[in-house]
């Protein structure tokens, strides 16, 4: 018998709000975290905006000298991680520390340390890079990190299949649960790729919008989009097997039910233009649910606000829903955070979890000149009371990664 697994902690750090809570109530007023880039000087690129985190101070949640040994994405992850930890309220003395797991993705690593150590090898020597640099780049450390802070002694992982890898990792914490591996799984994904050589390189395959309107920038499924915008964060959740769940009294954000993964075949960067891959992950997702497609309700999607992503995660959504597509609310919020690369997935399985949970349908900002190719319900500018039981979050990867998630609202029972 397949057991119940269910989503209680939550972390995030994010261009909208430096814990869960915050980000969630700035989805819920629309807020754009659009905005020019503080960390570089971007005088001589092409592109000016990106989805920044915020007003963060490190050294509030991370000791300077053990901060110092972690790249910046290996930082937003143990930020997210202490959150999600603490709002679950487990106490790692009174649990099987050998049956709790951590999986933690991350699309490119430690790109700043790249940067950073490479520009001091070229100047001083290769020898004289810092003795960190290897742990402190390599993208299993963020997971490596966050499971000595908590003591998570199970299986400890890292998924990278680049923009799904959030969504994949809870999917994979969610499988090892429910097929009675682990009792807690500590999942997400962590980015901080908004680097001179990360919008460089997103830039020169022209994947970026270079638009200079804050507004206008990251507009998934608006007929003048031009490209994503860079974001950078880290999503945690705390996934638990309902009845280990329930004996410890733990509060319950929602239930994941289903889990779909598929692969395009088709392109190192494209995605299939008709959605096969992407119709096959929410067809095995919601299979794996054990409920009837109508059933859905909502969809947080990928929707980057590419010209190739936007549209053909609009086919793949008819494909899947036939008639009932027309039916569903479709939004995406990365037209609020931008695109958050391996931890976009785990964002928005926070946002999707908290919209069943709370009864809100979160908008489609900043939407201006509809396109007849997206032309499904995108929640355009406003979000919108509903209760919802039943909601997928889609992610897709460069390598033509497909990856899906059901939720289902805690009701109780």
């Amino acid at each position: 018998m397949k057991r119940r697994v269910v989503i209680t902690g939550i972390g995030a750090v994010s261009p909208i709000g430096n814990t869960a809570p915050d980000m969630w109530e700035a989805v819920k007023e629309g807020k754009c975290g659009i905005d020019f880039i503080k960390g570089y000087d971007t005088t001589n690129q092409r592109v000016k905006l990106a989805g920044e985190v915020k007003n963060l101070v490190v050294e509030d949640f991370i000791d300077k000298k053990s901060a110092k040994k972690m790249d910046r994405f290996t930082q937003l992850a143990m930020i997210a991680s202490k959150e999600a930890f603490a709002d679950s309220q487990i106490n790692i003395d009174e649990i099987d520390a050998t049956r709790f797991g951590c999986i933690i993705s991350s699309g490119i690593g430690g790109l700043q340390t790249i940067e950073r150590e490479h520009s001091k090898a070229l100047a001083k020597g290769y020898d004289r890079v810092s003795p960190f640099y290897i742990p402190m780049v390599i993208t299993n450390l963020a997971a490596g990190n966050v499971a000595i802070e908590v003591g998570a002694k199970g299986m400890c992982s890292c998924v990278v299949t680049a923009c799904a890898g959030g969504t994949n990792c809870i999917g994979d914490a969610f499988r090892n649960i429910r097929d009675g591996y682990q009792e807690i799984m500590l999942a997400g994904g962590s980015e901080a790729a908004v680097t001179p050589l990360g919008i460089g390189g997103f830039t020169s395959m022209k994947a970026l919008s270079e638009s200079t309107d804050l507004t206008r920038a990251s507009i998934p499924f608006d007929k003048e989009r031009n490209g994503f915008v860079m974001g950078e964060g880290a999503g945690i959740v705390i996934l638990e097997e309902l009845e280990h769940a329930k004996k410890r009294g733990a509060k319950i954000y929602g239930e994941v039910i289903g889990y779909g993964s598929t692969c395009d075949a088709y392109h190192i960067t494209a995605p299939s233009p008709d959605g096969e891959g992407g119709a096959r992950a929410m067809k095995e997702a919601i299979a794996d649910a054990n409920i009837q497609t109508d059933m859905i309700q909502y969809i947080n999607a990928h929707g980057t606000s590419t010209a190739m992503n936007d549209k053909g995660e609009t086919a793949a959504i008819k494909a899947t829903f036939k008639d009932h597509a027309y039916k569903l609310a479709v939004s995406s919020t990365k037209s609020m955070t931008g695109h958050l690369l391996g931890a976009t997935g785990a964002i928005e399985a926070i946002i999707t979890t908290k919209a069943l949970q709370d009864g809100f349908i979160p908008a489609t900002i900043n939407y201006q000149v509809p396109d007849e190719e997206c032309d499904l319900d995108i929640v355009p500018n406003t979000g919108r009371t509903e209760d919802i039981e039943y909601a997928i979050s889609n992610s897709l990867g460069f390598g033509g990664h497909n990856a899906t998630l059901v939720f289902k609202k805690y009701k109780g029972e």
